[in-house]
């Protein structure tokens, strides 16, 4: 029975390189280094026969052969750099493509638990890793092999000793070498693991949280945190240094023995008279050509524990599903959510309070039942935001989440879209499909991307056409706006929607969820940053049942709001926060409103 794939084995399968492809780069670039060891062997013997003074056509060809191979080196140099950049480019398009395959056939919540900080740099640097693995670690290991064996085959037929001595020396260099720069990369990586992305997720924390911090005080202990693993992270780089000198150092160490060798070599021949002038140039000079490409195995080695490292990391954030090898259905039905950590620290529980329930409606297709039977919801088992809920929402209804800042509405809503795992209790759907894919999330924060109105459209949908982007976008009242746009559906928004107003950018990601469509609707203060009497007349269109201007009658509906007082009467209202009544109180009032 064959053992498990690597990670990094695993890794490089996700990224599909041809092999037809890796090979011409190959080629390519043991073309290059031959030509520069050929061309510094053609070059000693001109210049040691040179110096006995022959018939000027006894140069002739030498001189050519070093006009072409200084040519040929740099054309097979460009091909090189072409060749291997394009493979590595390729395997990282190919690599994020089925990293995003694999993150999206994930049905549990170890992406939702990764803080931000973590999670950019698992997608941005470590898959930036893997290309370069390509280019810095499994290309030059290939060349190295196949220039050891082309150098030693030039040297052994003009010197037994030389050729030993070179082989030693190369040995050396191929073995020591990478073994110290090894050991430095590991250092360097294990520092990364533990210290920079806490760097990273503080930091951001900093920047997203910094006016909060500020007015609860607790800024100047979080740059002193941000501070602290700095020093830490900077103190195991420096731990990483000392192989990483010995391993610059044992490179040209090699090179002194090989030109040792290769001078006794030739003092030999010299005083016994069986080799020429350059024979005799070839031997002293070649040394110094042909440790090129052992020189660059220290790097590749330090890429190969960097890739190693990065390909663990992938594998954990991927899951058993990496590498995908197809495209599974877009099921994930919730938008791409994330909520501070420090939210989820304050405690809390729920009740409802409201007018009386309809009926509950049969289930059937295009119907949902959605329940939660004693949930808690958190973070952490040690702080849950919400405990011991008991929540029934039958087709069509409509509910109200309200609670101060930090109570935790947000990973309420994270948890009923099954984004985050209940801490106790259950969640279930019942309409006959996985919970994500009948549950919509609107979230606060979702993504707006740097292309084209329809196409941050087309996230949700890829065969949304006009008509059906144009009525979405003018069910939240975007309409007047879209008519101002100088390309309509075509015209470009900003990175992150840096283009769009905050309101405008709330019911671009409004209308996203409405096309997603879906029997239960999870909206996260979808009113936010409009002016009142708009946002207001928002949330009563998405509030009332008989209104189905935006949402279907059919649809379930949860909004998360700050504004109770727009809240049409007679919508079911949970209180979320610290001075919420019991849960056993709670499960009398949903008793009393049905």
């Amino acid at each position: 029975m064959s053992a498990a794939p690597t990670p990094l084995r695993r890794a490089e399968q996700a990224l599909e390189i041809p092999r037809s492809r890796l090979l011409a780069a190959l080629l390519a670039a043991c073309a290059t280094l031959a030509s520069a060891f050929a061309l510094a062997a053609v070059s000693a013997y001109l210049v040691a026969r040179a110096w006995t003074m022959p018939p000027v056509l006894d140069l002739t060809v030498a001189v050519v052969m070093v006009r072409a191979l200084g040519v040929s080196r740099g054309v097979f140099r460009w091909l090189d750099r072409m060749l291997a950049h394009d493979v590595a480019l390729r395997g990282v398009v190919s690599l994020r493509t089925n990293l995003f395959t694999a993150l999206a056939s994930r049905t549990d919540d170890a992406l939702t638990r990764l803080r931000r900080g973590d999670l950019l740099a698992r997608l941005g640097d470590d898959a930036q890793e893997l290309g370069d693995h390509v280019v810095k670690a499994l290309l030059p290991g290939l060349v190295a092999v196949v220039m050891t064996v082309v150098v030693l085959l030039t040297i052994l037929p003009m010197s037994l000793l030389a050729a030993g001595s070179m082989l030693l020396a190369l040995a050396l260099a191929s073995v020591l070498a990478p073994l110290a720069s090894y050991r430095s990369a590991r250092i360097a990586e294990q520092a990364v693991l533990t210290t920079r992305s806490g760097v990273s997720a503080n930091a951001l924390e900093i920047l997203d949280d910094a006016t909060s911090l500020r007015v609860d005080g607790r800024l100047e202990a979080a740059l002193a945190e941000m501070h602290s693993r700095q020093r830490d992270h900077d103190a195991a780089i420096d731990r990483a240094a000392l192989p990483g000198a010995v391993a610059s150092a044992v490179v040209p160490a090699a090179m002194v023995l090989a030109l040792a060798g290769s001078l006794l070599a030739a003092g030999a021949a010299w005083t016994e008279g069986g080799a020429s002038a350059g024979q005799i140039g070839v031997l002293l000079l070649l040394p110094l050509s042909s440790f090129e490409a052992a020189t660059a195995l220290p790097a590749a080695a330090a890429q190969y524990a960097r890739s190693r490292a990065a390909a663990q990391r992938l594998a954990e954030l991927a899951g058993p599903a990496f590498p995908a090898t197809h495209v599974p259905p877009a099921t994930p039905a919730a938008e791409m959510w994330r909520e501070d950590r420090s939210e989820a620290e304050h405690r809390s529980s729920g009740h409802i309070s409201g007018a009386p329930e309809a009926a509950a409606a049969a289930t059937g297709p295009g119907v949902a039942h959605l329940r939660a039977t004693g949930l808690s919801a958190g973070w952490t088992a040690g702080s849950p935001c919400v405990q011991e809920l008991d929540l029934d929402l039958p087709s069509g209804s409509r509910l109200a989440v309200v609670g101060p800042s930090g109570s935790g509405k947000s990973t309420l809503l994270a948890t009923l879209a099954g984004l985050l795992e209940p801490l106790a209790g259950q969640v279930e759907l019942e309409s006959g499909n996985p919970l994500r894919s009948g549950v919509v999330m609107f979230a606060e924060d979702a993504h707006v991307f740097a292309t084209t109105l329809r196409e941050n459209l087309r996230v949700v949908r890829g065969d949304l056409d006009d008509s059906t982007a144009t009525a979405a976008l003018a069910a939240v009242g975007l309409d007047d706006w879209v008519r101002t746009l100088p390309g309509g559906l075509d015209t470009p928004l900003g990175p992150d929607g840096t283009t769009v107003s905050g309101g405008e950018r709330r019911r671009l990601l409004l209308a996203r969820a409405v096309i997603r469509g879906g029997p239960v609707l999870l909206l996260d203060e979808p009113t936010e940053h409009l002016d009142t009497a708009r946002g207001d007349a928002l949330l009563r269109a998405l509030l009332d049942p008989d209104d189905d201007s935006i949402v279907p009658a059919s649809s379930s509906v949860v909004v998360v709001t700050h504004r109770p007082e727009a809240i049409p009467a007679g919508t079911r209202v949970l209180h979320i926060g610290e001075n919420a009544r019991s849960a056993q109180n709670d499960r009398s009032d949903q008793e009393e409103s049905r």
